[in-house]
């Protein structure tokens, strides 16, 4: 529940075929879901369309600018192998995680802001593919959804002029789940509270050393606080 942050329901598995229990318990209880907030899988998606047919489905913005990242990092390896010149593949070699910082995280001591310059000088694609980067943030920073709607129509149309692969298939991306994407400014939720609750479940599994009781084990996680 992303409003108590309480646990409502334990499965078992990884995929949606873990949830199966709980769509008939909901039904069961008349519980009104008005939005629900997951990743871009396939599989919650038909899940949610399936058994939450009239609540908002908002796409997570975290897991999207991961999505992004991912692609980043796959260009800049791309390039870096396509370097012809030993010093382009000098400098580009580590830029990886310096691509993937946001500009006010780079550290002035180790010249983090001057060699991402470097690399982006050197690279007209990784600079484009980089600033996009930036710019993509702001789809979930704006006032109100009509500002948010016209800085991701712009950010789809500039990357699909690109020419650059990586960039076309995630404009796409975006173009597809855009509406998800916007419902973030009528519901402005997200996965972040339960990743938390993951990385508690985790903790708690690794201090106990394992749990070999797993119905114990699921008392214990709808007991988190």
């Amino acid at each position: 529940d992303l409003k108590s942050g309480a646990v409502v329901f334990v499965g078992e598995g990884k995929g949606t075929e873990a949830l199966e229990p709980f769509w008939p318990r909901l039904k069961r209880q008349k519980v009104r879901i008005e939005a629900v907030a997951t990743d871009l899988s396939p599989a919650y998606i038909s899940a949610v369309l399936t058994h939450l047919p009239n609540a908002v489905h908002v796409f997570d913005h975290f897991h999207i600018i991961k999505l992004y990242n991912e692609g980043l990092s796959d260009l800049r390896r791309k390039l870096y192998h396509e370097a012809t010149h030993v010093m382009d593949q000098k400098v580009l070699k580590g830029t990886r995680w310096l691509l993937l910082k946001n500009p006010e995280n780079l550290d002035s001591n180790r010249r983090e802001a001057e060699r991402l310059a470097e690399a982006l000088q050197l690279n007209q694609p990784l600079a484009l593919a980089y600033y996009l980067k930036e710019d993509l943030r702001q789809i979930w920073l704006q006032k109100d959804k009509a500002s948010a709607t016209a800085i991701l129509q712009d950010w789809v149309a500039r990357a699909t002029a690109s020419g650059i692969p990586m960039l076309i298939k995630f404009a796409k991306t975006l173009a597809l789940y855009r509406r998800g994407i916007l419902a973030y400014y009528d519901y402005p939720i997200s996965t972040g509270p339960l990743e938390g609750t993951n990385n508690k479940i985790k903790t708690m599994k690794r201090q106990a050393y394992g749990f070999r009781d797993q119905e114990f084990f699921k008392l214990k996680i709808l007991a988190i606080p």
